[in-house]
């Protein structure tokens, strides 16, 4: 493996920003597929979730975070009765997501807001830096 170069603030940060991202990704995802409808069981939509890792950095002692993964949830789907459905089964049955619509909304404004927060600090990194070199 290549060697790299020590982690820094930004290097940190550009990395917390993208694994917010996937979180968000993931959430909207869900969103999206709530309500959705499949004629089996095994053929529902199963909400997914980012996996994270921490990153130690031994040239610089930071740890940053990676998104190793997503994964699916073993949340089972909502049975429902409704053969009026063309994906009905044979008992007249459909399987419905098991997606919490409020649970993926706080999901989705957690994630923004910690989005929004380490831009906030490449912001003012970068202004210290600015009046750094302004001051010699």
């Amino acid at each position: 493996m290549p060697e790299r170069s020590p982690m820094t603030l930004f290097s940190l940060t550009t990395r917390a920003m993208s694994a917010q991202m996937v979180r968000m990704n993931a959430a909207t995802s869900n969103l999206a597929n709530a309500g959705s409808v499949s004629s089996t069981e095994e053929g529902a939509y199963r909400p997914i979730r980012a996996v994270f890792a921490v990153e130690l950095d031994r040239a610089s002692g930071l740890a940053g975070v990676t998104t190793s993964g997503l994964v699916r949830a073993d949340t089972a789907p909502t049975k429902r009765h409704d053969p009026s459905n063309p994906l009905a089964d044979a008992n007249g049955d459909v399987f419905e997501a098991p997606v919490d619509e409020t649970a993926e909304m706080v999901e989705i404004m957690d994630a923004s807001r910690q989005y929004q927060n380490l831009v906030q600090a490449l912001q003012t990194a970068k202004q210290l830096m600015l009046e750094t070199l302004r001051s010699q």
